[in-house]
């Protein structure tokens, strides 16, 4: 199967943020934005794997600066790094004011995104990822990271509720 590059995959989602997707505080609710960067990895995975696609995980959804209500949202998607059937997607939020130009970063997620058939189920495998630039090797490099990490997270916690569930023996 052909590798296919990173910006082969990349999306861009645009939205403007009204006043019923505000919270009590005046503020765009995280819930909100973080819908938005779900829709945005989906596309970037879907272009990418050229089949259905479903979220597996969220790895980091980090808030920098508040999102107003009037602010333009463009949030940038592409595909970090591909497994056999899942890949991350890092999603790139930005919030412009429309009447001052101001663009700010207001987010940064990582996305897990799992490729699967007709019937919901995995897919056999999916194309590679080929990277052309050192940022989006940089990029590859730090998503396998954070694969590594997960899976040595539950790993470990999969031994501490053997160990919790191992019966008591008598003294």
């Amino acid at each position: 199967m052909e590798r296919r590059t990173v910006s082969e995959s990349r999306s861009v989602l645009v939205q403007w943020m009204g006043p019923s997707d505000a919270n009590a505080a005046g503020f765009v609710h995280g819930g909100t934005v973080m819908k938005l960067c779900d829709e945005a990895a989906a596309t970037a995975a879907i272009r990418h794997a050229r089949s259905r696609v479903v979220t597996a995980a969220v790895d980091r959804m980090t808030f920098l600066q508040p999102v107003h209500v009037g602010d333009l949202l463009t949030l940038h998607a592409s595909v970090n790094a591909v497994w056999r059937t899942s890949m991350e997607v890092g999603v790139r939020v930005l919030a412009e004011s429309p009447m001052s130009g101001e663009v700010r970063h207001t987010n940064s997620a990582y996305i897990t995104m799992v490729a699967v058939d007709e019937q919901g189920r995995p897919v056999a495998e999916m194309p590679g990822l080929r990277c052309e630039s050192p940022e989006e090797l940089r990029r590859e490099r730090e998503a396998q990271v954070r694969r590594a990490n997960r899976l040595a997270e539950r790993e470990e916690l999969r031994r501490q509720r053997e160990r919790e569930d191992a019966p008591v023996q008598p003294a």
